[in-house]
């Protein structure tokens, strides 16, 4: 199993933050779906105030640009990046790896 490690700002408004914490609570089948066609086997995502952090678990033989550039392809993914995109203050055409920044694991 390969781990990646993300992080996003929110933009800074409680009620749109209240918003995308309730999306989160019903994300769309489709996107589940993708997720695991491409081999990833959970996604988590925590919150601090504005700041996400994003743990992303993969098979093995996952290729980061590979396989999300695949999921983008995928049913409603780019539907999805766009209705989220306006509680992460980017466009809404912005794929996934312009708004989430992976992060270095240092211990």
């Amino acid at each position: 199993m390969k781990r990646y490690c993300q992080t996003l700002t929110l933009v800074n408004d409680t009620e749109l933050i209240k918003k995308y914490v309730e999306v989160h609570s019903h994300v769309w089948p489709e996107i589940i779906e993708g997720q695991r066609e491409v081999g990833i086997l959970d996604m988590q995502i925590f919150i601090k105030d504005n700041l996400l952090f994003m743990i992303c678990d993969t098979v093995d033989d996952f290729d980061w640009e590979r396989d999300m550039a695949r999921l983008a392809t995928l049913p409603r993914q780019a539907e999805w990046e766009a209705y989220v995109a306006q509680f992460q203050g980017c466009r809404a055409d912005a794929r996934s790896d312009e708004k989430w920044q992976r992060m270095e694991r240092i211990f």
